[in-house]
């Protein structure tokens, strides 16, 4: 019975870190934020810190994962509300933790390593967005909201290309309004566009 109360603390800690990593991250932005900061947020060493995660790269990628459950959760009241209408409140969501978009946008670029932590993490994180948004495209069209000439898997492909895109461009110039793109990207697919 002690090793389920000890899986029990473990995991717990180990949000405790993710919750923790999300905080300075944001704040601090990815690149002034040590192992040693995010340890002394949940009181631990760095080694202690590290006996929950393999590496840097491990934790950092686990912060993405669990930033991905967060924002899900908070992108609308609404638990029926679909990825392609919340897309862009989390983007805009986004612009308030620069932090977490360079964590993002670094990690991206390392991720096709397939030796990489991030890696798996992308790869599945891609095919599940990605069909997800298809299959919204393609429910939309049987219900006349989007043009029926319109490629579902190349949209979603598109959708997530533009956004990837867009934060990097955001980060390099923070008066880009992301959001605002890919509302009107997501607006030219619909059968009567909104003027």
């Amino acid at each position: 019975m002690a090793r389920r109360g000890s899986y029990a603390k473990g995991v717990a800690k180990r949000e405790e870190i993710l919750d923790a990593a999300l905080e300075v991250i944001a704040r601090e932005g990815y690149r002034k934020t040590s192992v040693r900061e995010i340890a002394a947020a949940v009181d631990l060493s760095q080694a202690g810190l590290l006996h929950h995660f393999a590496s840097k790269d491990e934790l950092f990628t686990e912060v993405l994962r669990h930033r991905d459950e967060v924002d899900t959760a908070n992108a609308s009241a609404d638990p029926e509300a679909r990825l392609i209408d919340t897309f862009p409140v989390v983007v805009r969501h986004n612009s308030a933790v620069p932090g977490l978009v360079q964590l993002y946008v670094s990690l991206s670029a390392e991720a096709p390593d397939p030796m990489h932590p991030a890696h798996k993490f992308f790869t599945e994180r891609f095919d599940r967005f990605r069909g997800e948004l298809a299959e919204e495209i393609q429910d939309g069209q049987r219900e006349g909201e989007f043009n029926p000439d319109l490629d579902p898997e190349l949209a979603a492909n598109s959708l997530l290309a533009l956004t990837d895109g867009l934060q990097t461009q955001w980060l390099l110039n923070p008066a880009l309004d992301m959001a605002s793109h890919l509302e009107a990207t997501i607006d030219s697919w619909r059968s009567n566009p909104k003027s």
